[in-house]
């Protein structure tokens, strides 16, 4: 299958370089948050792609933490016989592979009888239900009294429905902060951040930036370089990295993410940014030569909310 989402591509292309690694390893590697990194691996691996992907425990210390003894006991310690990093299945390549000998049908679970057996406790004789006690029944619920019509119509005395109750109050989700390239606009983090985001200069073009740092262009696409600054204004750090759900707009409302690319001469964003820190960092884009661009949005979270932001993109 064809991988077209390129945050996807990028980390694909980190693991078929390592063959076999950690989550945590891939996500430093790429600059991202690890439970992303793992929420994307298990989607690609669902996808068909050779990629398996898998987690090691300490049994017993799992069986501790169940029991809730996990803080009076001694730091974890691998199982016998467990390597501590990440290691490969037996039997299998070091490579993309595809997953070999699974059994079709079910089976049963090491140590697990096969036969029906008894629950310890239970008597071997016929059991006897106890005599059946007569309960008074239960009171019959009253229905509930009719609305008042003035207060169906009005709302409550001194309320805002009092003004107007002929409309409904408006729940419509606000709408994102929007500004234009150069402005500061303000949002929170999914922790609460009070953060400060300004768009400092959008380069389109930028093919002769993306050509210098050593890469290559196809002949129907071209380079934009982003340049942002966010600063954190409360006591909580910011622990993402600052552009991690940048992305560009087209005129359409079509949302085009980075690319997995950084470049010597535009340093990029790293990852947190501590209270009272200001940073800021350069975000790269590769897009067909003949798509128009209309603005830059950033959101806390994949998914844009009230609290994303947008910049107009001067002509």
């Amino acid at each position: 299958m064809a991988v077209t989402d390129p945050v996807d591509a990028r980390l694909l292309a980190v693991l078929a370089e390592l063959g076999k690694a950690a989550v945590h390893e891939i996500a430093a590697k790429v600059g991202m948050d690890p439970r992303e990194v793992a929420y994307r691996l298990v989607n690609l691996s669902a996808t068909g792609l050779p990629l398996l992907v898998g987690v090691e425990s300490d049994p017993n210390g799992l069986r501790t933490a169940l029991a809730g003894g996990w803080a009076q006991q001694a730091p974890p310690h691998p199982a016998h016989g467990t390597p501590s990093g990440a290691y490969p299945v037996h039997g299998t390549p070091s490579g993309a592979f595809p997953v070999h000998g699974t059994p079709s049908g079910t089976y049963p679970a090491q140590g697990a009888p096969s036969g029906a057996y008894p629950v310890h406790g239970t008597p071997s004789g016929r059991y006897q239900p106890p005599a059946q006690q007569h309960r008074p029944p239960p009171p019959r619920r009253q229905p509930p009294p009719p609305p008042d019509p003035v207060m169906s119509t009005w709302g409550p005395p001194q309320s805002a429905l009092w003004a107007r109750g002929d409309q409904p109050p408006a729940t419509a989700p606000p709408a994102p902060r929007t500004g234009r390239t150069g402005e500061v606009l303000e949002t929170h983090g999914l922790e609460g951040e009070q953060l400060a985001i300004q768009l400092l200069e959008v380069q389109d073009p930028a093919d002769y930036l993306f050509s210098a740092a050593g890469y290559r262009l196809e002949e129907d696409e071209r380079a934009v370089v982003v340049h942002t600054e966010i600063t954190n204004r409360s006591g909580v750090p910011f622990a993402s990295l600052p552009d991690n759900y940048l992305e560009l707009l087209t005129v359409d409302g079509k949302p085009v993410g980075k690319a997995p690319v950084s470049l010597t001469s535009r340093p990029p964003h790293k990852i947190g940014v501590r209270p009272g820190e200001t940073t800021g960092g350069h975000t790269v884009y590769v897009l067909p030569a003949a798509m128009r661009i209309a603005s830059v949005r950033w959101s806390p979270r994949p998914e844009p909310d009230e609290r994303s932001l947008v910049w107009t993109i001067d002509d």
